[in-house]
C-alpha cells in the first residue's frame, strides 16, 4: 500500500521479530509430527542447515558481483532470503493427494530452515554492524552455540508446559498456556543470547507431540483455531507494513536488481535440491517439485523490516526481498499445480480413502439429522403422526449408508487400519482424560495418577496402534479362510485361549456346552483359518490349553486330521479336542 505515503509506522526491528516471528513458526511446529520428523530427518537436516548456507552464500555472491552491492550486505540479503514458506504449495499437496513423505520434507525443511536462517541472518547482521571482518570458523562455532542453546530452552520449556496442561482441565487456560509457551521460548533465548526463533521451533514440537496428548478434543479445536488465526493475522501485518515501507518509485529504480536476485535465488535453490539430496536417493520428479516449491513469504519479509536504518544498501535489499516474495509467490505458487500434475506423483489419498470420507461424512449427516428430528418429536416440536412416518424411513436409510460404509471397510484394509489407528490414539486419549478428572476430584493420589498416565502417554507415543495389525490379518483370514477348527476346551482356558487367537487374527466364535461323564460345563471355540495359517493357530492352542490337544480321526494335511461334515463322534473333554473340517465357500456377515 505505497500509496498512504503520509502513514508513517515506527516499529523497532525488535518489536517486528518478537512480535510476528513466534506465531508464524510456532503454528507449524505445533502440527509437525515427531514421527515424520524422524523418516525424513536426513533429508530435512541437509536441505535446512548446509543448504541454508550454501543458499546464503550463492546468492550474496551473485547479488554482489551483478548489483555492486557491498557483498556484507549482499550476504545479508542472502541469509533472509533463504527463510522458505510454502505454506499454499503444502496446502495444495493435501488438496492433490500427493505422497506424504514429500509433504513432511517440504513442511520440516520450512520450519527448521526459518530457525537455521534467522541465526544466520542474526549473525551477518552483527558482523556487518560492528564493521569487522567475515570470519567463516567463528561464524560456524557461534552459529553452533546458539541453535544448540535455543533448542535446549525450547524442549526444557516445552516439557514443563505440556506437564502443566496435563494437570488443567480448562479449554481457555490450556490456550492460553500454549501463547506463553511460544513467546516465553522466544523472549528467554533472546534474553539469554540464544536463537529465540529455534526455540520457539523444539517448544512447538514437544507441545505438539507431547502436550496435545494431554489435551481434550475440545481444547484442541480451541488453540488450533487460535494459532491459526495467530498465524493469519502475523502474515498479514508482514504484508500490509512492508507495503507501506516500499514505494513504487523505489520498486522501479531497483527491477535491474530485483531481476538478478530472483535469478539467484532460484539457481542456489536448484544447487541446493539437486547438489545434496542425492545423499538419500530423491526421486528426480521429487527435486523438481521441491527445487519449484521454494517459495518466500513472510519470515523473509519480517527480517527485512527488522533491518535497522544504518545497513548500507537498506531500500535495495527491502525492494529485491520485496521482489523475489511476489515472484515466488505469484509465478512458482500459481504454476505449482501444472508441475505437480505433469510430474504424475503417486498419489497418496486413494480412490477408497476418498469413497471412504464420502460415505463416512453422510452417514453422520444422517445420523445428526436423525436425531435432531426425534429430539424435535420428543419436545413436541414436531408431531407423533408426522414422526411416525418419516422414523422408518430415516431408519432403513441409516442402516443402508451403516452397510454401505462397512462393506467399503472390508475391501479397503489400509482405511480400516487408519480407522483402527484413530479410534485407537481416541480411546487412550478419553482415558487420559478420565485419569485427569479423578485426580482432580482427589479419587486418586498423585502418585498414581502420574503412573497411569506415564502408561497411556507411553502407548500414544507408539507410531501405530495393535489394532491396526489386527485389522490387516483380519483382512486376510476372513478373505481366504480354507478351514474350520472347532475346538472343545476347558472353560478355563476359553477365555485365554479366545484372546489369544483373536489378536492372532483368526475370526473366533465362543459357545458354551457341556461334557464329559460329569456332564461339565465346557467352552467350544469356532475357528476360521487359512490354509497357510494352520499350525500358527493350533501352536497357540497347544501353549494356552492347560491339558493334552487330541486330534480325533487320522490323516489330513501337515498332521492336522479332517473328518467329513456328517461325521458322528461322541467327545470328552481332557484339555482340548479339535476337530477339522475344509471349507468350501466362506463369507462373513
Amino acid at each position: 500500500l505505497p500509496v498512504l505515503k503520509n502513514l508513517h509506522l515506527t516499529i523497532g526491528p525488535e518489536l517486528i521479530l518478537g512480535l510476528l516471528v513466534p506465531p508464524l513458526v510456532f503454528e507449524a511446529a505445533f502440527h509437525l509430527k515427531l514421527d515424520d520428523l524422524r523418516q525424513n530427518w536426513k533429508t530435512i537436516t541437509i536441505l535446512a542447515i548446509p543448504g541454508v548456507g550454501l543458499t546464503t552464500f550463492i546468492v550474496g555472491w551473485m547479488v554482489a558481483s551483478s548489483t555492486g552491492l557491498a557483498f556484507p550486505s549482499a550476504l545479508l540479503f542472502g541469509a533472509l532470503v533463504s527463510a522458505t514458506d510454502p505454506v499454499a504449495v503444502i496446502a495444495l499437496f493435501r488438496t492433490m493427494g500427493v505422497p506424504k513423505k514429500l509433504e513432511v520434507i517440504l513442511e520440516g525443511e520450512s520450519l527448521f530452515n526459518d530457525g537455521t536462517a534467522i541465526g544466520l541472518f542474526n549473525i551477518v547482521l552483527a558482523v556487518v554492524l560492528s564493521g569487522t571482518v567475515l570470519n567463516g570458523p567463528t561464524m560456524i562455532a557461534e552459529f553452533a552455540i546458539v541453535s544448540g542453546g535455543g533448542i535446549l530452552i525450547g524442549v526444557m520449556l516445552g516439557l514443563l508446559v505440556s506437564l502443566l496442561i496435563s494437570r488443567i482441565t480448562l479449554p481457555l487456560i490450556e490456550a492460553t498456556l500454549t501463547t506463553v509457551l511460544a513467546y516465553g521460548a522466544y523472549s528467554l533465548a533472546e534474553m539469554i543470547g540464544v536463537s529465540g526463533v529455534l526455540a520457539v521451533v523444539a517448544a512447538g514440537l514437544v507441545g505438539g507431540n507431547f502436550g496435545r496428548q494431554r489435551m481434550a478434543p475440545t481444547t484442541l479445536l480451541v488453540v488450533y483455531n487460535l494459532w491459526e488465526f495467530a498465524a493469519f493475522i502475523a502474515n498479514s501485518f508482514v504484508f500490509l507494513v512492508i507495503g507501506l515501507e516500499v514505494q513504487f518509485s523505489i520498486l522501479a529504480s531497483n527491477l535491474p536488481a530485483i531481476f538478478w536476485a530472483c535469478l539467484a535465488v532460484f539457481l542456489a535453490r536448484l544447487v541446493v535440491v539437486f547438489g545434496l539430496t542425492w545423499v538419500e536417493k530423491t526421486p528426480w520428479s521429487w527435486r523438481r517439485v521441491l527445487a519449484w516449491g521454494g517459495l518466500r513469504g513472510a519470515i523473509s519479509l519480517a527480517l527485512v523490516l527488522s533491518l535497522p536504518s544504518m545497513v548500507a544498501g537498506r531500500e535495495q535489499i527491502q525492494s529485491m526481498t520485496f521482489g523475489v516474495v511476489l515472484f515466488t509467490l505469484l509465478v512458482q505458487g500459481i504454476t505449482m499445480r501444472r508441475l505437480v500434475e505433469h510430474e504424475k506423483l503417486p498419489k497418496q489419498r486413494s480412490e477408497q480413502q476418498d469413497e471412504y470420507e464420502r460415505r463416512h461424512a453422510r452417514l453422520v449427516a444422517a445420523r445428526t439429522a436423525y436425531e435432531h428430528l426425534d429430539k424435535m418429536n420428543k419436545q413436541g416440536q414436531l408431531s407423533e403422526y408426522t414422526w411416525s412416518t418419516i422414523a422408518p424411513l430415516l431408519r432403513q436409510n441409516l442402516l443402508t449408508m451403516t452397510n454401505a460404509l462397512a462393506r467399503l471397510l472390508h475391501h479397503a484394509p489400509d482405511v480400516h487400519s487408519e480407522e483402527l489407528d484413530t479410534a485407537w490414539r481416541e480411546k487412550l486419549r478419553a482415558e487420559r482424560n478420565a485419569y485427569n478428572t479423578l485426580f482432580s476430584d482427589g479419587v486418586i493420589s498423585e502418585d498414581m495418577f502420574i503412573q497411569l498416565v506415564a502408561d497411556v502417554d507411553s502407548r500414544l507415543s507408539r507410531p501405530s496402534s495393535g489394532w491396526t495389525e489386527l485389522a490387516r490379518l483380519q483382512n486376510i483370514h476372513l478373505t481366504q479362510a480354507s478351514f474350520l477348527i472347532i475346538a472343545i476346551v476347558q472353560e478355563k482356558d476359553a477365555e485365554n485361549a479366545e484372546e489369544s487367537l483373536t489378536s492372532l487374527g483368526f475370526p473366533t466364535t465362543r459357545m458354551v456346552s457341556r461334557g464329559g461323564f460329569l456332564k461339565t460345563q465346557n467352552a467350544t471355540l469356532l475357528i476360521n483359518v487359512g490354509e497357510k495359517q494352520v499350525e500358527m493357530a493350533l501352536s497357540a492352542l497347544e501353549t494356552i490349553c492347560v491339558h493334552r490337544v487330541e486330534y480325533p480321526g487320522a490323516g489330513g494335511v501337515g498332521g492336522a486330521p479332517f473328518l467329513p461334515w456328517l461325521a458322528q463322534t461322541q467327545v470328552t473333554v481332557g484339555g482340548a479336542t479339535l476337530f477339522f473340517f475344509e471349507l468350501d465357500y466362506y463369507e462373513d456377515f
